[in-house]
């Protein structure tokens, strides 16, 4: 009449040993370190041998100094020499290495090889990292302006207007004409095709033509685009990160707010959040004897630009190209570039995709230009700080390198293959792309680790508060129901030991609202407990046998609670799906703890019973 099958106590035997790998990181506390990851290229040899004499001249002793998954982690005893170390070690390490404060991991090997990471804690448990990110909104204006610039030579060109020329300059748009009747002309063409634009005529004494310019409120348009977008680009970027509940928001008119719970401003998220490497493709201008003239008189080509290829002379001296000043395609147009290697040589290569519009300029461009040259211009803004007179001053370092320069063999479009990056700069090339262009740069206004936001004070206390109230529940049900009340209690503990290795198998960020919804599943699970005890407290007050009313009482009391639960994890589904910070928190920790409650209730604690009662075929009484 007591029966369990034996498949559920396999079940049940798998889940607990799971439960109890997967929970065991949460007991291992995290260490202060300074994270060292290079810009470009690859770790210098013995910098991890350099970095600890380096902090030991300084009177600071590192608890370790190691190479762990491409960086060097310097760990250290306590935040205030983490902090302390990191001054340090910026300086040394210059523009190449990016030096951030994190906190490194104590969880064993062997727990790490099975997939066994600590929950992240919120904002308001462990605190995390804040950036003040400042959008360069003049970039996003003066690149539509381009834009704007290469549309109206095309609008010129195919109205046949001829002896202009369009230049680009801090206040727009110049336009020269050879005659009074070209502008005329262009004017009314301007003014059918060009809404958003705006042109005045240049004064006598500087020739024929006009200045054209975005009406403000185009220009303020796109100024507050690039914000948004970039605050969308940015949601995409931490999403890779894997850390939930972050904080993206508007400040002012062209700051973004950006805080990550449970980080410590590490390498990986100043690289992917702030970064804007991206890929150029223009044509080249004569060949390299012209770039070398070019390079030594000063004397560039008005159509063209001098730059450099990343490889060198053997003397070490750089290759001087000219380039197109005209962008064939730029990197707001590319979709994906995935890192790979060429069959045929075994070199590095990454493949592109472009959107329609680039995809279409890259055809048009390679179909009249078989046979001739075009190069791919790896561009990377870097953030730098330095002191200046005590003072701390921020600017951004511009990478503009001519990676590869090839003939255009064949007619191309929305895919091919670029070679010239090294697999480090392709992977993270190809992170940046799949969450989306930035519409505009930004630099690092200001970064800096924050603490719980609700002190250290009140997280205790809500610990506390959770720990104790459990334990009375635990002592409650052993007086209360006895046997049944000890049974109870290790479904109970079953059940907070499944929420957290749930949680930490998912990668929840447990923040207060998180421990609320804790306590509240411990609640609900109380409460399924207390149906079938009293249950089997009915069966027997009517006259059923012992193991009669065990099982009467577990078969009748599951319908009420599963209806009982059903109605609150509806409620957790909504508030997941439809809130967002706390509320999501909460909404989540609810659904998993209703899970694991019913399991626990139903389906744990009757294996247990069936354990203690199930073979006493001749049992009197039971202690309930």
């Amino acid at each position: 009449m007591l029966e369990f099958p034996k498949w559920k106590y396999a079940l049940i035997a798998v889940v607990l040993l799971a439960s109890v790998i997967y929970s065991l990181p949460n007991i291992y506390p995290q260490q202060p370190a300074v994270q060292i990851s290079v810009n470009r290229g690859e770790l210098e040899t013995g910098l991890s041998g350099r970095i600890e004499a380096l902090l030991k001249s300084n009177g600071i002793t590192p608890v370790g100094v190691a190479v762990e998954n491409g960086d060097v982690m310097v760990r250290l005893a306590n935040p205030e020499d983490q902090i302390k170390a990191a001054d340090i070690i910026r300086p040394e390490l210059g523009a190449r290495y990016t030096a951030a404060l994190n906190l490194a991991s104590t969880v064993p090997a062997w727990l790490s090889g099975l997939g066994a990471q600590p929950m992240t804690l919120g904002l308001d448990l462990q605190g995390g990292v804040h950036f003040l990110m400042q959008v360069d909104q003049q970039a996003a204006l003066d690149k539509r302006t381009n834009a704007y610039a290469e549309e109206i030579r095309a609008a010129l060109r195919e109205a046949k207007i001829s002896g202009y020329d369009v230049s680009s300059t801090p206040q727009g748009i110049r336009i020269t004409f050879a005659s009074e009747a070209d502008r005329n002309k262009a004017r009314s063409l301007l003014a059918k095709n060009f809404l958003t634009l705006t042109s005045i005529d240049l004064p006598g004494d500087q020739g024929i033509g006009m200045n054209v310019s975005m009406i403000p409120t185009e220009a303020k348009l796109i100024a507050d685009g690039a914000v948004d977008q970039n605050i969308n680009t940015l949601r995409n970027r931490i999403d890779s990160l894997g850390v939930s509940e972050p904080v993206i928001q508007r400040q002012g008119s062209n700051r973004i707010i950006v805080q990550l719970p449970g980080v410590q401003d590490t390498a990986e998220a100043k690289d992917i959040i702030g970064a804007t490497a991206t890929l150029e493709y223009r044509a080249m201008i004569g060949d390299m004897a012209a770039a070398a003239e070019a390079q030594r008189s000063g004397i560039v080509p008005a159509e063209a630009r001098l730059y450099f290829m990343r490889e060198t002379n053997p003397d070490g001296s750089r290759i001087p190209i000219l380039l197109s000043r005209r962008v064939i395609v730029s990197g707001d147009q590319l979709v994906d570039a995935t890192p790979g290697t060429n069959p045929e040589n075994g070199q590095p290569m990454v493949s592109i995709k472009l959107d329609t519009a680039g995809g279409k300029r890259m055809f048009n461009h390679t179909l009249d230009n078989v046979g001739k040259n075009m190069a791919v211009v790896y561009v990377e803004r870097i953030p730098e700080t330095r002191k200046v007179d005590g003072v701390e001053v921020r600017s951004v370092k511009i990478l503009e390198d001519v990676i590869n320069s090839a003939t255009i063999q064949g007619v191309f479009g929305k895919d091919f293959q670029t070679t010239g990056l090294d697999p480090q700069e392709a992977d993270r090339l190809s992170k940046q792309l799949k969450s989306g262009a930035l519409a505009a740069p930004m630099d690092f206004a200001q970064e800096r680790v924050i603490g719980p936001s609700l002190g250290a004070e009140n997280v205790e206390r809500g610990v506390n508060a959770v720990m104790y109230s459990f334990v009375f529940v635990l002592i409650f049900f052993v007086i209360y129901y006895k046997m049944f009340g000890i049974i109870t209690n290790l479904a109970l503990v079953l059940n907070l030991l499944l929420v957290v290795a749930v949680m930490s198998m998912f990668g929840a960020t447990l923040t207060l609202p998180g421990f609320a919804g804790i306590a509240l599943t411990v609640g609900m699970s109380v409460d399924a407990n207390v149906l079938i005890n009293e249950r089997i407290r009915e069966e027997l007050r009517i006259g059923n046998t012992p193991l009669a009313s065990i099982a009467a009482g577990y078969e009748k009391a599951s319908g009420t609670i599963i209806d009982a639960n059903l109605t609150a994890l509806l409620g957790g589904i909504a508030m997941a799906a439809f809130g967002s910070g706390p509320i999501r928190g909460f909404g989540i920790t609810l659904i998993i703890g209703i899970l694991t409650s019913m399991f626990t209730a139903v389906t744990v604690s009757r294996a247990i019973a069936t354990l203690i009662y199930g073979r006493r075929r001749k049992l009197k009484t039971v202690s309930v």
